[in-house]
């Protein structure tokens, strides 16, 4: 599958709370879990969802922005 047909979602949190998710690409859709295994999953079932809601309004399904980079801290400063 290439990056223009993957969401890039963003997992943040953790211990001693729940992990969650959201995606730049996708406004509002979001997800969470005690794990990031089960964060991803909800998150993978909350895009799932939202494409068809949106299909269903005959609305256009948002275009995934590609690829996420990680840059080291020393490089960002």
């Amino acid at each position: 599958m290439s990056d223009s047909e993957r969401y890039l979602i963003l997992v943040e949190g953790g211990p001693p709370s729940n992990y969650s998710a959201w995606s730049p690409d996708i406004p509002g859709c979001v997800a969470t879990g005690s794990t990031i295994s089960e964060c991803v999953s909800a998150m993978r079932g909350a895009i799932a969802e939202h494409i068809s809601v949106v299909r269903g309004h005959g609305e256009a399904i948002p275009t995934p922005s590609g690829p996420g980079v990680y840059v080291e801290r020393a490089l960002a400063a």
